[in-house]
């Protein structure tokens, strides 16, 4: 219903038709979100950004730790293949980076 539709009592009540896309979900359509924990190095993050062809957008996420509001949290958004490659990617540099040593 447009701002400039008649609007009659009760219409607050209708229902939108399933079929009955906004604008914003289609332009969401065939993406996905990869979500980043804190602790990421900007660097790294940049990198894929940069290499995997993803935009960055945030999340509203519960992060699982005590008396924690839900955050938003940074994700990395772009087709499947992308954001698969870029998490295999960001594991395999934290992994090397933070390879236990001993």
């Amino acid at each position: 219903m447009n701002d400039n539709d008649t609007k009659y009592i009760g219409d607050e009540f209708v229902e939108e038709d399933e079929t009955t896309v906004n604008e914003d979900e289609k332009a969401l359509e065939g993406l996905y979100d990869l979500v980043l924990p804190p602790g990421i190095p900007h660097k790294l993050i940049l990198e894929v950004i940069d290499k995997y062809n993803l935009e960055v957008a945030t999340r509203k996420c519960a992060v699982k730790t005590v008396d924690v509001e839900d955050d938003n949290l940074l994700t990395l958004r772009g087709e499947l293949d992308s954001v698969n490659n870029a998490h295999d990617y960001i594991y395999k540099k934290l992994s090397e980076r933070y390879k236990y040593k001993k």
